[in-house]
């Protein structure tokens, strides 16, 4: 018996290991993107108000799409069906640098964004199951290593690019790097079937109520992360007139803090609960939006941000975590939270544009606070992935 309970934590562990190096190869795929944007805009012929609706495209094919998730894995089983999706996410690399004007360029981030999202809901229910049954956090390191492997493609894709590579070239040695390294991956995960006898979810269907509001959150986090992703380097250039490289400095520092938190935020939430630390994050957040908005000095606002990546960085991994442990579905459940997050990851960066338009950039950051706030008040809903609480719950219980 003992031996096969350390076989059993054995392979957990592997487990573990195994989807984390999923979620850096995920997150490397994003990376490599990001960075050969202007490329593709040059090569697609696309003016500026053009490439904003094709990056719209992403989002869109990600939440049209993300229930399918589900319905895939009950055919197939979690781990052929996260092979498959993966692959099929890594490979879709290729596509955008191979559009030569916009209406190609949208039917290649439509489907970029299509297969991401569906790998995404595929990977994170993995991560869930994996974590309930270590019993303990491990969706923060996930996501840190997602940070991990977007810094990592990004800086080959950097590189590239400083060489003058053709994008075309680039993403395809990534796609076939990435998928060749995904599906190796994959074969150590977890092959999680369902039971002969139990039916499957719909392939479409709206998310349950409580991703609804565990979702909201998980808004609020993301509408801040990506807000300051894309506008922190616009704001110390425009408002506080730094240099173009200092201003640059700031995303990267944002995402280097984003990544580092979340590596070493599981610790974090086996000792304080999920509901402690997104409240504790959110304070952190709020104060970082204020700094920001009266940053009488550049380094008062690098400061500010790099308390809103800090604030924010664990509310997306325990959003998901509570949905995946919300109902009888995790997947559908986590496919609800991941299209709410899409979506606020869609928004962010245009409505901060508009309300700046309006007003300021000071204006769209005090939102951008208001929202950091939110996360304060909304913490509660996380508790139905908040262990800590159940086992501190269940000591007091046996006390008794």
């Amino acid at each position: 018996m003992a031996q096969d309970v350390a076989f059993g934590k054995e392979r957990l562990k592997r487990a573990r290991y195994a989807v984390a190096a999923v979620f850096c190869v995920h997150g490397a795929v994003t990376g490599s993107f990001a960075t050969r944007i202007p490329w593709i805009q040059e090569h697609a012929g696309v003016s500026a108000g053009q490439l904003g609706l094709a990056l719209a495209f992403p989002a869109i094919g990600a939440s049209l799409v993300m229930p399918l998730a589900s319905a895939i894995s009950h055919r197939f089983g979690a781990r052929a069906a996260l092979r498959g999706l993966l692959a099929l996410w890594t490979l879709s690399l290729a596509l955008p640098s191979l559009a030569s004007n916009v209406y190609a360029l949208c039917a290649a981030l439509f489907v970029y964004g299509a297969t991401a999202g569906m790998s995404d809901v595929a990977m994170n229910a993995l991560g869930v199951e994996v974590e309930n049954r270590l019993d303990k956090s491990i969706m923060s390191s996930l996501h840190g290593m997602w940070s991990a492997g977007a810094l990592i493609g990004s800086a080959t894709g950097t590189l590239a690019a400083h060489l003058g590579g053709d994008a075309r070239l680039h993403h395809l040695v990534a796609a076939i790097v990435l998928t060749v390294l995904g599906a190796v991956f994959c074969q150590g995960v977890l092959d999680l079937r369902s039971a002969p006898d139990e039916e499957p979810p719909p392939r479409f269907a709206l998310p349950p109520r409580s991703a609804l509001v565990i979702g909201l959150v998980g808004f609020c986090g993301v509408f801040a992360e990506g807000a300051s992703l894309d506008w922190s380097a616009v704001y110390l250039k425009e408002q506080l007139g730094t240099s173009a490289g200092l201003a640059a400095a700031s995303t990267t520092a944002f995402a280097l803090t984003m990544a580092v938190t979340r590596l070493v935020g599981d610790k974090v939430v086996d000792r304080f609960g999920a509901v402690r630390t997104v409240r504790v994050g959110g304070l952190a957040a709020t104060l970082g939006g204020a700094l920001v908005v009266l940053a009488p000095h550049p380094a008062v606002a690098l400061a500010g941000f790099g308390l809103i990546g800090l604030g924010v960085a664990a509310v997306v991994p325990l959003a998901f975590a509570a949905a995946g442990r919300s109902g009888p579905n995790p997947s559908q459940a986590i496919a609800g939270v991941a299209t709410i997050t899409y979506t606020s990851g869609l928004i962010a960066p245009s409505a901060i544009g508009g309300v700046a338009d309006v007003t300021s950039l000071t204006v769209s950051f005090g939102l951008v606070t208001l929202l950091a706030f939110g996360l304060v008040l909304g913490a509660g809903v996380l508790r139905t992935g908040d262990r800590t609480a159940a086992r501190s719950g269940a000591g007091a219980e046996a006390r008794r």
